[in-house]
């Protein structure tokens, strides 16, 4: 089942950031990503070595990971650069006024 979930407000993020965010029975840390106006959602850890993705490059719409350097493309997920091959799980982003939701479920 999909739930809505508020994840942070939109002014919050200014053009080309990203920002962890937790949520209540959600395993892991989320991050949400501001590109051209557009957000975007993604697991926060890099599916190679596990490291925080908000502590590395946000270029475009490719995040870097501090680790290794591999890169993941925040639209669709797909790995962008070695040393990563897992896709990065990515959420629907819904914007409502100032509120930025996520998409969340199965």
């Amino acid at each position: 089942m999909v739930e809505k979930v508020f994840l942070c407000r939109d002014n919050e993020l200014r053009e080309s950031d990203m920002r962890q965010v937790a949520v209540a029975g959600l395993e892991t840390k989320l991050v949400v990503y501001k590109v051209k106006g557009k957000v975007y959602i993604t697991d926060a850890l890099c599916t190679h070595g596990k490291a925080v993705l908000t502590d590395g490059d946000l270029e475009g719409t490719t995040i870097y990971c501090p680790l290794h350097g591999g890169g993941f493309d925040i639209c669709t997920g797909k790995a962008a650069s070695p040393p990563c091959t897992v896709p990065l799980k990515t959420y629907p982003a819904v914007v409502e006024g100032n509120d930025i939701f996520g998409l969340l479920g199965e």
